[in-house]
């Protein structure tokens, strides 16, 4: 029997999101070596000397969307109790597979603690998503108002994820605001130019600018229909995560240090380019859409590194953050090579085609 569309996205959003916990699981990928220790040893090693609530409840959150995608994926297949059974199996064994390879990373340390805290979180996800999956995505709510404003098929998925992944980026204070594909420090690359404090300004203007109309026209591109408050409410969402990435992992006092001279007029100049050119066909906001992001992209490149970001980053690159950095890191660096072949698929009924 032929799967149901909505149950493709619900294996696509699963898949993904494991991917996401092996990355973040197994960073920085780097140093690999047997320590000479049984590799299952940690199964029965004592309580940890220094244990925190924050590290429990991280350890159960991150695996708990994990669970509740797997349920729900498998709902229209097995019984609720087997699409639980199954999701709780999945993220055990995926965290017993992560614990167990992080016995060669030396800047990891397999737990059973973590082991038992990411079962948990995938057992009480499975749970949620035999209550409310197939509510919110095989065929609910969530999924009908999806076929209400969001284009069908592959393309429609494809670009909910890739904006999902936009937002994702936001996460981390290192970067730009809105500056994906920076590959400097992938391939090694030294600055060209020194940092200087008004044309760096300049460029954090124009960055922050052709990203803003880069990301708006991707998302007018996706919608079925002319909604212009969701392609703003989009942006917001994404200043809303940029402003509570900073006051989580570096402070509140700089959760709005991201709002410089440049950033702001970037952000005007964006939104009042962006928003009389909506009315565009689809096929010339795609072309925009890709134009602004390759531009915006070889900028990044371009741009010297700004000394604050990297001394801010420095805050939050111990213990679960480290996780964190390199899963937002890496999803920042691809993100743009991700949406250009998107805005080449063929698209169908976006606005102005129905």
């Amino acid at each position: 029997m032929k799967p149901r569309h909505d149950d493709i996205l619900s294996r696509y959003l699963a898949v993904a999101y494991t991917v996401l916990v092996v990355y973040a699981s197994l960073h920085p990928f780097s140093g690999w070596r047997d320590s000479g220790a049984a590799v299952l040893d940690f199964l029965v090693a004592p309580w940890p000397r220094y244990v925190t609530g924050f590290d429990l409840t991280i350890n159960v959150l991150a695996y708990l969307p994990l669970g509740f995608l797997w349920s729900a994926a498998w709902q229209r297949r097995f019984s609720s109790r087997s699409s639980v059974l199954a999701a709780s199996l999945i993220g055990i064994i995926l965290s017993l597979g992560m614990e167990t390879v992080q016995n060669y990373l030396p800047s990891r340390v397999p737990s059973n603690l973590d082991l038992a805290c990411n079962s948990l979180g995938a057992f009480v996800g499975a749970l949620l998503g035999a209550r409310y999956g197939q509510t919110l995505l095989s065929g609910g709510r969530l999924h009908v108002q999806r076929q209400r404003w969001v284009l069908a098929g592959p393309a429609g998925d494809a670009g909910l994820i890739l904006l999902s992944l936009w937002l994702l980026t936001q996460l981390n204070p290192e970067t730009l605001l809105f500056g994906n594909g920076d590959l400097r420090q992938l391939l090694d690359l030294e600055d060209l130019s020194d940092f200087d404090v008004g044309r760096f300004s300049r460029i954090e203007a124009v960055i922050a600018a052709a990203n803003t109309l880069a990301v708006g026209f991707m998302t007018s591109c996706l919608l079925r229909r002319r909604q212009l408050v969701l392609v703003v409410a989009l942006l917001l969402g994404g200043l809303a995560v940029h402003t509570f990435a900073h006051a989580l992992l570096i402070s509140p006092q700089e959760a709005l240090r991201w709002a410089t001279p440049g950033n702001r007029s970037g952000l005007l100049v964006g939104i009042l380019l962006l928003l009389p050119c909506l009315g565009l066909p689809p096929a010339l906001r795609r072309v925009m859409a890709g134009s602004a992001l390759l531009f915006a992209t070889v900028l990044v490149n371009l741009a010297p590194t700004n000394p604050y970001l990297t001394q801010a980053a420095q805050a939050w690159w111990q213990g679960h953050f480290l996780n964190f950095n390199g899963l937002t890191r890496l999803t920042s660096m691809l993100w743009p090579f991700l949406a250009l072949p998107w805005l080449l698929m063929p698209q169908r009924k976006s606005w102005n085609q129905t």
